[in-house]
């Protein structure tokens, strides 16, 4: 899936869709990958430690929320699904500009009121994050 078909799906537009394509995927979805290409030319870059920039955690887990969100919509044909809640974060490396955040999603749990993805983010061989994403429609 490239931008435009992720835009079909999610709301997130311009500086917040924080994933460029969605690389793999399953066909009943419980198994999916994204990418990110994390650029020097990005609104955080500037503030989030001058001369040593570093992708804020906050927006890799946006992002695996991204992934986890296209996931659950497709699936259940609604228009929005809003971030409910984090289970067993962790952060482990950094990214940084220049670098490619590979993001992975198992959807764990789908229900009407509830959803649940354990999400993954690698750079190369380095696991960078981890985060259990809690969903809910709205």
């Amino acid at each position: 899936y490239d931008a435009a078909a992720i835009e079909k799906v999610n709301p997130h537009r311009g500086a917040m869709r924080l994933i460029d394509k969605i690389v793999y995927a399953t066909d009943d979805l419980t198994y999916t990958m994204a990418c990110r290409d994390v650029r020097d030319d990005e609104f955080w870059v500037p503030g989030h430690i001058p001369g040593r920039p570093i992708f804020p955690g906050v927006l890799m887990l946006e992002a695996g929320a991204q992934l986890a969100s296209f996931v659950c919509l497709s699936k259940q044909g609604i228009e929005f699904m809003g971030f409910a809640g984090l289970e067993d974060v962790k952060f482990r490396g950094q990214v940084v500009p220049g670098d490619r955040l590979d993001i992975l999603c198992e959807l764990v749990e789908l229900r009407a009121r509830r959803s649940k993805s354990r999400v993954q983010g690698v750079v190369g061989d380095r696991l960078v994050f981890e985060a259990m994403i809690i969903g809910m429609p709205l």
